[in-house]
Formats: structure tokens, C-alpha cells, sequence
């Protein structure tokens, strides 16, 4: 497990922030059969449970857009990536089908409300820290092109910016030759529910990608700044 570092700049607008991140070796592949059965349960619970304007009242997403407009980020314009999620099951659309590792890790994002980062570990350099975006940092959005990052809460290698919560970078993008993972679970809203969180990826990571050698971290403002 690489170290991750969390900027004085995060904690001065998120003192309760908390991350579980998780590392395991994996075996991706394009399409998993029982991974889109529960997918698509849980697609028709939350079409007949949730109204739009719900999405932004759970924890977890009405957290993190709150960190948006601390840092002067316009969250309807820069969309959670949780949020979006959500936001096309009401709006009747279907979900993307990427390959199993990334529909796994949009499944517990939708049931979760987090914004996950989920990143081909080999492809990063060196420890993480997450900062803020600054004007006219490079980013390249997975599927979006160069992304506006500046005030976003971005986790950076020693290359440069590897994940937002609106879009992760195509540099370290999993791939179907993806064989280590690394999954960052953001938790704006505080540590109170990362852990099932975590249970709960960690078992479909097992179920679907034939998870092992797991390693978990738990990771708060109070014992991990830099300035």
C-alpha cells in the first residue's frame, strides 16, 4: 500500500474528511454476468425508491458538494461522480458497461453515494497527496478530455493529478490488463460508513475479480497532512 497524504488545504474546508483505500491484485475482464444481475436490481430499487431531488440530500454527496462550493467549485456545473451516477438511473438512462473493475466500483458508488477513485496501481509514480487544482492543470478526464480541475480536490503522484471526485485521469485509468488496483474511497461526509463501504467492495472485488493479497487503510485529516 503507497502512502497518501492529505493537504492542509483539503482539511481547512473538510476537518472530518475520512478515505479507506483499498490494494489488491485483481483480473479484470470485459463483462461479468453476475456483477450487471446486481446491478440491475439494484438499478429498478433505486428508479422506484428515489426522486431527483433526493440524490443530493445523501451524506455522502451532499458532503462533497459542499467541499465543491468551499472551494469555489460550482457542483452542478462539476457534477460528484456519484452524483451523475444517480442522476442517469432517474433520468432512465443506462448505465455505462466499461469493463468489470470499473462497473464494479460505479456499483458502490451508486449504493454508497461516495465518489470513488479507482486507478491501475502500476501506472502511478510514487506516494499520493491530496490537494487542490490549480488553474490550468493539465488533466485529461477519462472519456471527457481536459478537464477544469482548478478547486477540486485532486490526488496527485509525482507526475501530476490522478483523480477528482468528477473524473479520474486517463494516465492511470484501469484497463482491461489492469492487475493491481488501488481504490479510494472519499469520504467527505466523515468516517461513519467507510467501513461497510469497504466490506462491501472488498466482497465484490472477491466475487468478481478474484481478489487477493488485500490490503485496506484507513486514513483521516487528523493523522495524515502535509502542508
Amino acid at each position: 500500500m503507497r502512502n497518501i497524504t492529505i493537504s492542509g488545504q483539503i482539511a481547512a474546508v473538510c476537518p472530518e474528511f475520512h478515505i479507506t483505500a483499498i490494494a489488491c491484485e485483481v483480473k479484470n475482464s470485459p463483462y461479468n454476468a453476475g456483477l450487471w444481475e446486481e446491478i440491475d436490481t439494484f438499478y429498478s430499487q433505486f428508479a422506484s425508491t428515489y426522486k431527483m431531488e433526493d440524490i443530493n440530500r445523501r451524506p455522502a454527496i451532499y458532503a462533497t458538494r459542499q467541499v465543491y462550493k468551499k472551494l469555489g467549485k460550482d457542483p452542478n456545473r462539476y457534477r460528484p461522480s456519484s452524483e451523475a451516477l444517480c442522476r442517469r438511473i432517474l433520468k432512465g438512462q443506462e448505465l455505462y458497461q466499461i469493463d468489470t473493475l470499473v462497473d464494479l466500483i460505479n456499483l458502490v458508488s451508486l449504493k454508497t453515494g461516495y465518489s470513488i477513485g479507482g486507478f491501475d496501481d502500476a501506472k502511478i509514480q510514487g506516494d499520493l497527496v491530496l490537494g487542490v487544482g490549480e488553474a490550468g492543470e493539465k488533466f485529461e478526464g477519462i472519456g471527457r478530455g481536459f478537464l477544469n480541475i482548478e478547486s477540486l480536490p485532486v490526488y496527485r503522484d509525482e507526475i501530476g493529478g490522478i483523480g477528482t471526485p468528477t473524473s479520474d485521469e486517463e494516465r492511470t485509468k484501469i484497463t482491461s490488463g489492469t492487475t493491481r488496483l488501488l481504490m479510494i474511497i472519499n469520504g467527505y461526509s466523515g468516517k461513519e460508513g467507510l467501513q461497510e463501504a469497504a466490506n462491501y467492495s472488498m466482497e465484490l472485488l472477491k466475487k468478481y475479480a478474484e481478489a487477493r493479497h488485500i490490503e485496506t487503510k484507513l486514513l483521516s485529516v487528523s493523522c495524515s497532512i502535509t502542508s
